[in-house]
């Protein structure tokens, strides 16, 4: 057994499909831990995580990744405002919007920043994540 992934073996790690290379965005380090472990489990490649849009941009920039786990609330911006951004910039760049608390209006207002959707935090373990992503890996 992979001490690394507890219950897989090696030999299976190895057959899986690459998944997308993700970038986490939220200010909370305990949300992006449990979040991290949540994409990793499912085969997704965390290659950075910010706590806030500037870092988030310099970080993305640097990294080029696929995707992107974005939280609605950052100290220093507004994750919608922040995927407009993005998107624009990169438009092949695949962003997911995220958040602690629902509001229905945040489905269209993801669907105008040009993100992929939005998902409250509260489900993002039932999230399968290839729907918003599979052209990424």
């Amino acid at each position: 057994m992979d001490a690394a992934q507890p219950g897989v073996s090696a030999s299976t790690r190895d057959i899986r499909p690459r998944g997308a290379r993700v970038v986490i965005v939220d200010d909370s380090l305990a949300c992006r831990g449990v979040i991290r472990e949540l994409l990793a489990r499912r085969g997704y490649d965390i290659v950075g995580e910010a706590g806030c849009a500037a870092a988030a941009i310099e970080l993305i920039d640097r990294l080029s990744p696929d995707a992107v786990l974005l939280d609605v609330h950052l100290p220093d911006g507004n994750g919608f405002q922040l995927a407009a951004q993005l998107g624009e910039r990169l438009p092949r760049l695949a962003i997911l919007l995220t958040s602690i608390d629902f509001k229905s209006g945040f489905y269209a207002l993801a669907d105008v920043s040009g993100a992929r959707g939005f998902v409250p935090k509260s489900q993002l373990a039932q999230v399968q994540f290839e729907l918003f992503w599979s052209d990424c890996a």
